[in-house]
């Protein structure tokens, strides 16, 4: 069942600046395809699918007929010493070479074909594990990304609040010179000048470590990235059902699917544990020569006449394991063990991804609301800032009033710039949870960048 998760649409208009970037930069696409080609986590993962992949063809062979070849040269120098009087002694020297093929095919061997069965097993688990891979790098590069976004935003609105006090510190000034305002205008607005140069230096610190996590993904760090474009709205996942959403994670999480072929690669593990107490039947051939040289007696070469043989053999093998120590037993036992760990995972795996799917189900829908809190505050925000410095122009409002109202409004507008990116980042957590989340999604996302 293919669900949508972002039902993205463009509405309304969010206040200038917030949740913005530069006009030209990198967009999260590039960087996702920089990540593709360089991040170390993914480069494991690719390979451990290539291993993973090669299970079935050792699986296939089992099944298949082994051919061998052996070759040998062999000098021979012997002494014979008889014991009857009269009978002379003999030293023969000569060589023999030889050359056999041999070719097995198994009849019947369960455990191979069992074996054969796991190794496609082993297959499916590999690329459910390259799958979580894509999705796990998806989500990293994505948090990386609208990370050095937030931290770039809190820049800004530590510089722009700097200013905004800036400008009301020079004013508290005036109004001390003139005898209109007291001291401690002009002192609490240096105090708060000088808490958001901290800030300041603070927030460009923190920008710079964002920016080197990223690096440390796609390799390079860009110059600039384009961020989202104002006037964005997100709707709610679809279907708005979070049962839909709990029974798609606890089927199709790649999480659930690898832990799936790994249970089932157990089960299969006792039966080929089982089957070393039945008997093998194999199709056994082989062609030969044997071939010896002249011998020489005594320093006399050709005494002896040298032979080729010629062999070829054709038949069928039985084995028969009957006590081999207890060994075959005892893989038995630690054969249903560990399926019984292995069912034990899987139970994990699936209420893991119950939980993951709940948890990103609700951080959406939650995350919303929160949008639309922090919206209509910012508005109340900015309201009430430009009514208390009415009100302190006209004497009705103190200085640490405007200051206030200036700290609410910067204070909401960066909550709201992480709530909108805490928002996407939990549908794309919900899509994973699914087993559903590609590329396409960071495709839906990217369209939102300017």
């Amino acid at each position: 069942m293919k669900m949508k998760m972002l039902s993205l649409m463009f509405a309304g208009c969010l206040s200038a600046g917030a949740f913005t970037g530069p006009a030209h930069g990198a967009d999260l696409m590039g960087v996702y395809r920089d990540a593709l080609a360089y991040d170390a986590q993914f480069a494991a993962a690719r390979a451990a699918l290539d291993a993973g992949r090669e299970k079935l063809p050792q699986g296939r062979a089992g099944l298949l007929p082994n051919i061998g070849l052996s070759s040998s040269t062999v000098w021979n120098d012997s002494d014979t010493n008889f014991r009857a009087p009269g009978v002379a002694n003999r030293e023969s020297q000569y060589n023999t070479n030889g050359w056999t093929v041999s070719l097995t095919q198994p009849l019947f061997r369960w455990q191979n074909w069992v074996a054969y069965n796991q190794s496609e097993l082993a297959v499916a688990q590999a690329e459910a594990e390259f799958r979580q891979a894509q999705q796990e790098l998806i989500i990293r590069t994505v948090i990386a990304y609208f990370d050095v976004l937030t931290a770039q935003e809190v820049l800004a609105t530590a510089q722009a609040q700097k200013i905004a006090i800036a400008e009301q510190l020079e004013s508290a000034k005036r109004n001390f010179e003139v005898g209109t305002a007291t001291i401690t205008d002009s002192q609490e607005a240096q105090s708060r000048f000088d808490l958001t140069v901290a800030q300041e230096i603070a927030a460009q610190n923190d920008l710079d470590v964002k920016r080197q996590v990223l690096r440390t993904i796609v390799g390079k760090e860009p110059e600039s990235l384009k961020g989202v474009k104002p006037g964005v709205r997100l709707a709610g996942p679809q279907p708005a059902d979070i049962n839909k959403w709990v029974e798609m994670a606890e089927t199709s999480a790649a999480t659930v699917q690898a832990s799936q072929a790994r249970f089932e690669i157990a089960m299969r593990e006792v039966e080929r544990q089982r089957a070393g107490h039945y008997p093998t039947l194999d199709l056994v051939a082989s062609r030969g020569r044997s071939s010896t040289g002249s011998t020489v007696v005594a320093g006399v070469a050709g005494v002896g006449n040298g032979s080729d043989t010629d062999s070829t053999t054709v038949g069928l093998q039985l084995n028969l394991p009957i006590f081999s120590g207890g060994a075959t037993v005892s893989r038995d036992r630690e054969a249903v063990a560990l399926k019984e760990r292995a069912a034990a995972d899987l139970d994990n795996a699936r209420r893991t991804a119950a939980l993951n799917a709940r948890q990103g189900y609700l951080g959406v829908t939650a995350g919303l609301a929160q949008i639309r809190a922090f919206e209509a505050a910012l508005t109340s925000s900015q309201s009430a800032l430009e009514s208390n410095k009415l009100g302190y122009e006209v004497g009705v409002r103190i200085n640490i009033d405007v200051l206030n109202a200036q700290s609410q409004l910067y204070d909401t507008r960066q909550k709201l710039v992480k709530s909108r990116m805490d928002t996407l980042i939990a549908l794309l957590r919900l899509k994973a949870a699914s087993g559903s989340l590609g590329e396409e999604d960071v495709v839906a996302i990217n369209a939102l960048l300017e």
